[in-house]
């Protein structure tokens, strides 16, 4: 009987030294800076055990330092991921979208060009009759399609178009460059863009546009266009009614 003792004494005790050692072990290492997942990969115990081992091991200053420096790179590699995955799945979505685009009819790019101008031009107003063509915006692709509306569709010649550049009287030393920018995307001599006109800058502004990307409004008009506004208006009454009113 007393040897059948001894041996069950014995089979209690020793997980309890074993897990004794693993605990100072844990704590030993969480003192030298070591984060949860570095300790259980070599004391392989359950998260919640660590932490109540965990509990009361503070760290000395020093540590401290280098578990938080530990932590801070941790999280830093985390965003990064994160940040990658992101780029991808935006570039997957816009590649995706891009492909259902497969052609543009003459009559699609008639509707987009009345789309664009009647979102972004100007309009004829009952107390200013006789308003001219004027398209506004400093998206350069936008700015693109709409004249390739205007060539296409419109049948407007290069001559009878006038630019204007507004920009931010902060930007004044650019203002070559700019210019230079604006025929680039337009097709038009520089010489074509004199006109520039001048914002003032607020002081506090939620832009984030402002820096050396940033390149103005740019303003197209058409000389002796009132008709073709009138035409606009027209075509874009007739959008409205078939697609709200359809029946």
């Amino acid at each position: 009987m007393i040897h059948t003792q001894v041996r069950c004494y014995n089979t209690n005790v020793l997980p309890m030294i074993k897990k004794l050692k693993e605990k100072k072990s844990a704590i030993k290492l969480r003192r030298q800076g070591k984060t949860y997942s570095e300790i259980l990969r070599v004391i392989p115990v359950a998260k919640s055990t660590l932490g109540l081992w965990l509990k009361d091991a503070k760290l000395s200053i020093p540590e401290n330092q280098k578990f938080t420096e530990a932590k801070r790179l941790a999280s830093l590699r985390g965003g990064q991921t994160k940040n990658k995955q992101r780029v991808e799945k935006q570039r997957t979505i816009l590649l995706t979208a891009k492909s259902q685009i497969l052609s543009i009819s003459e009559h699609e790019l008639f509707l987009i060009g009345i789309i664009l101008y009647w979102a972004e031009g100007s309009k004829e107003k009952e107390y200013h009759p006789g308003s001219t063509f004027a398209f506004s915006n400093m998206d350069p692709k936008m700015i693109q399609v709409l004249l390739a509306w205007l060539f296409k569709v419109c049948k407007i010649s290069k001559n009878m178009l006038i630019f204007n550049i507004f920009l931010h009287e902060t930007h004044k030393y650019r203002v070559e460059e700019v210019r230079r920018y604006w025929s680039k995307i337009t097709g038009f001599p520089v010489d074509r863009f004199k006109s520039v006109y001048w914002k003032r800058n607020k002081l506090k502004t939620n832009r984030k546009n402002v820096e050396e990307k940033y390149y103005g409004v740019l303003k197209i008009k058409v000389r002796k266009s009132s008709s073709l506004v009138r035409k606009i208006a027209g075509w874009s009454e007739g959008i409205f009614e078939k697609v709200v009113n359809k029946k």
